[in-house]
């Protein structure tokens, strides 16, 4: 099969857009890094299973809980992010659009990430 990169892309090893390795190893890094946190937050779940408001309020005020779960909520986020850019990258063809729709899909992000914080904060912290 005939390699369709230029001589120099292929020394310095980047695509057409100049950025996809990158986006392929953060991508990958923020998904191994929500492996243990999804596991600590399933679990999390699974102890506070029937717990009533003030039960789940006291574990999400445990500093550690809290830190976890912020954690938790802003790698998803992030990850949640790169993946919707590259579907929208990838199946959306009209530039105009694809631009829109990339910015919508970060501040959509950056809203439910703010949001979500606001509520670990607010609950830690008695609110």
């Amino acid at each position: 099969m005939q390699d369709m990169r230029t001589p120099l892309g292929k020394v310095r090893g980047l695509g057409s857009a100049k950025e996809g390795t990158g986006h392929f190893w953060t991508q990958r890094m923020s998904a191994v890094a929500l492996v243990p946190l999804v596991i600590y937050f399933v679990g999390l779940l699974i102890c506070l299973n029937g717990a009533d408001y003030a039960e789940v309020r006291a574990a999400i005020a445990h500093p550690f809980n809290a830190i976890v779960m912020a954690l938790f909520v802003l790698t998803g986020v992030y990850h949640m992010r790169l993946g919707m850019q590259v579907i929208i990258e990838d199946y959306i063809h009209g530039e105009g659009l694809k631009i829109v729709c990339v910015m919508l899909n970060t501040f959509f992000a950056i809203v439910v990430g703010g949001a979500s914080v606001f509520a670990i904060l607010k609950l830690s912290f008695g609110g």
